[in-house]
């Protein structure tokens, strides 16, 4: 999974356990785990706001992007180059934009 989820560092940090940290978020202790798991598909934006206010942290605290063990996008091939479908277009797809 390309994000991962840190908020067992942030509750190390704070000396809180799970039990505590979901009572005081408002959400289930095994919520709380499965988020904390990286096993959740969703966070709610209300969820992720309650977990920073009382972890007293920012988003990217807890939420954070890892390729993993993928291997990097090389990008664009250069052989084989297409132009922007704006840029094809003239300046005619410009003035609308």
């Amino acid at each position: 999974m390309p994000i991962t989820v840190d908020i067992d560092v942030m509750m190390a940090r704070r000396k809180m356990s799970v039990g505590e940290l979901a009572e005081r978020v408002g959400i289930t202790p095994a919520n709380l785990a499965v988020l904390k798991n990286g096993r959740a598909k969703a966070v709610r934006f209300t969820t992720l706001e309650a977990l920073c206010e009382v972890l007293e942290c920012q988003p990217g605290d807890l939420l954070r992007w890892a390729l993993g063990d993928t291997e990097p996008d090389p990008g664009p091939d250069t052989d084989s180059a297409v132009e922007p479908a704006d840029a094809a277009a003239g300046p005619a797809a410009e003035a609308q934009a």
